[in-house]
């Protein structure tokens, strides 16, 4: 079974930064993208940024330049380095593989963004 576990988050004042990782269990690491989604309170689900096995990255206009997608396949690893975190990023992350499949939804990663 596939377990996708997040972690790293926390409360960050503005222009703060932050590490998320994301630990993946499974064969899913080396087949699929993947990438990291979030959920602001009161709004849908967003794609933040993707990374294939071969390394090529993209990202959501919002997050450009700020946040950073890696992955380490000898630890089946992808990571999300943040910074010069804004309010407006304050969300719970989870990765998951793209284009997203329920099942593999985990609890995520609480960031908060406040002074």
């Amino acid at each position: 079974q596939v377990q996708l576990v997040e972690s790293g988050g926390g409360l960050v004042q503005p222009g703060g930064s932050l590490r998320l990782s994301c630990a993946a269990s499974g064969s899913i690491f080396s087949i699929h993208v993947m990438a990291w989604y979030r959920q602001a309170p009161g709004k849908q689900r967003e794609l933040v940024a993707t990374i294939i096995s071969g390394g090529s990255t993209n990202y959501a206009d919002s997050v450009k330049g700020r946040f950073t997608i890696s992955r380490d396949n000898a630890k089946n690893t992808v990571y999300l380095q943040m910074n010069s975190l804004k309010p407006e990023d304050t969300a719970v992350y989870y990765c998951n593989v793209f284009p997203a499949r329920g099942a593999y939804w985990g609890q995520g990663t609480q960031v908060t963004v406040s002074s």
